[in-house]
């Protein structure tokens, strides 16, 4: 029998970037970015995984936003065109490399994998949450969710309609995906402020993912730390992130992506060959972005010079640092259990955008990972939170302490000179979205669409991307222009319904714009004093 457990968890979210107004957009393309270097790799190699009999537990969490994407017929058929401009850059690089040893086998590598990626989505009929729930179903998958438009909680938090709403209809929205409620919940930022328990609680969530000092400095001080949630004084299950997996993963210094046998990110053939012949095929074309075909590999820190990418070097890397990375987790288990009387539990939360994007051995990394674990040793034993709870382990009752993923773990990433002031407008606009919705208890029609929509526009305006961006200091007017855009929408039907003066024809327009969650229920914004109507519970 194992003695301990490992819960690997991936975590899937891309900010609302559908803009059906711009036959291109630079930011639809991080969605389409993401699901030929990530999603679709991970999910090919997980199905691998199961057809080849290996035993394995994952667990992944869906943003409502991302899973809204995936569903759009839209952007579903942008995606089939965007991958068939790729599809054709590719065959040009294969005639353009022949008879180069070095670069012709990579040329042929990026059209197979171009190919693939375009063979699969079209399998499931470019609608990819029908593989996500086969997976689950078969239960080689937990899947889970977040806020509904990633909401830094924390700061929403001055209304708590505001965090109810974010998080019921997240709750909502993939139940109407999956069929039934999701079990966790991935705080956005791993967040976490006290007593959000109570409305996860109060929603049916058994269990939320969170920073590491969420955990370990909760109060009272958790017995077992990290490696084995402690049960909110609300009833729901908190799960620490483990310090040790994150670092072996995600350090620049000592984590595994930064090795000179990966593939570097950072030179694109967009850039080194000529914009004649690169443009067309690029997104939007005649502009040099990222192609996603990258001919070296690191090579060495800060060296311009770069060594062509060895696929057959880099798998071997990628086989290398997984068995170094279950080692490692083997001795973390036998120690920790010999410390705790129980099977511990090790907790590794990545955002999956790591895998194949930035990393693009990741996916490959992952099945290696999935295959060692099964075979080569009997330490420890893959499983999901859900299934950790399961097992029925007593856990310590305790309060979290207030925390972030973010650097310093608290707010000062999503507040700071550079976001600041966003906050006074988000406060003002869900105080008065929560007057609205308590107004008008049983509005339809016209009203009922402008409700929902007001609803939408402040969900899409509380995203906690837009402060991180500009924070970060990239993209920093596109971030700006969304926030600014969803506020203005906002206020503009506010003043409308407050006025009984409706513009039909424009409410109609932003509808088709921003038509995110299409049964979003604006009642989910009344005063918490309020009792929603029976037809409306959630669960």
């Amino acid at each position: 029998m194992a003695q301990g457990f490992l819960s690997i968890i991936l975590h899937a979210h891309l900010p609302y970037v559908r803009h059906p107004e711009h036959k291109y957009s630079l930011e639809e393309k991080w969605f389409y970015e993401a699901l030929t270097e990530c999603y679709i790799p991970i999910l090919m190699h997980l199905e691998k995984l199961r057809d080849d009999g290996v035993d394995f537990r994952l667990t992944f969490s869906l943003s409502p936003t991302l899973m809204a994407m995936l569903e759009d017929p839209l952007l579903r058929e942008r995606y089939s065109h965007h991958l068939e401009r790729l599809q054709h850059l590719a065959r040009l690089e294969e005639e353009r490399t022949a008879g180069d040893e070095s670069f012709a086998p990579l040329a042929r590598m990026y059209r197979e994998h171009f190919d693939a990626a375009g063979a699969y989505f079209h399998r499931y009929g470019g609608r990819l949450i029908g593989a996500f729930r086969k997976l689950a179903e078969e239960n080689y998958l937990e899947i889970i969710t977040t806020a509904s438009t990633h909401g830094y909680l924390p700061l929403l938090a001055v209304q708590p309609e505001s965090v109810y709403a974010q998080v019921a209809n997240a709750v909502r929205y993939y139940t109407s995906l999956f069929g039934e409620p999701p079990r966790g919940l991935w705080l956005p930022e791993c967040a976490y402020y006290p007593e959000l328990d109570q409305i996860l609680g109060e929603l049916g969530l058994q269990y939320f993912i969170t920073a590491t000092h969420g955990v370990l400095y909760a109060v009272p001080r958790p017995k077992y730390g990290v490696y084995s949630p402690i049960l909110t004084p609300a009833g729901v299950a908190a799960f620490g992130r483990d310090t040790e997996t994150s670092k072996q993963v995600w350090s620049a210094q000592e984590g595994y992506p930064g090795d000179y046998d990966y593939r570097e990110f950072y030179r694109d053939i967009a850039y080194d060959l000529p914009l004649d012949y690169v443009g067309p095929h690029l997104h939007p074309p005649g502009m040099r972005t990222d192609s996603g075909i990258k001919y070296y590999r690191i090579t060495c820190e800060g060296l311009e010079y770069k060594e062509p990418y060895r696929p057959d070097r880099a798998l071997e890397k990628a086989a290398l640092h997984a068995g170094n990375f279950m080692f490692n987790r083997e001795q973390q288990v036998k120690y920790l259990a010999s410390l705790m009387g129980r099977p511990p539990i090790i907790v590794s939360p990545y955002d999956a955008e790591l895998f194949g994007h930035w990393w693009f051995e990741g996916p490959q990394w992952l099945d290696y990972l999935c295959r060692k674990i099964a075979y080569d040793q009997t330490t420890l034993k893959l499983i999901t939170p859900g299934e950790y709870l399961d097992l029925g382990y007593p856990l310590q009752v305790a309060s979290p302490n207030p925390s972030s993923w973010g650097d310093k773990g608290h707010n000062e990433v999503w507040l700071n000179g550079t976001n600041d002031w966003i906050y006074r407008h988000l406060h003002q606009a869900a105080e008065d979205m929560v007057a609205l919705a308590t107004e008008h208890p049983e509005a339809d029609g016209l009203l009922k669409r402008a409700l929902t929509q007001a609803a939408r526009e402040l969900m899409l305006a509380q995203s906690s991307d837009w402060p991180f961006i500009m924070n970060s200091g990239t993209m920093v007017e596109y971030a700006r222009h969304r926030l600014n855009g969803h506020l203005v929408n906002f206020r503009a039907l506010l003043r409308m319904i407050r006025e009984d003066r409706i513009d039909e024809a424009w409410l109609q327009q932003l509808e088709e714009y921003n038509n995110i969650f299409p049964h979003l229920d604006y009642r989910l914004f009344q005063s918490l004093e309020t009792t929603l109507p029976q037809e409306a519970a959630l669960v």
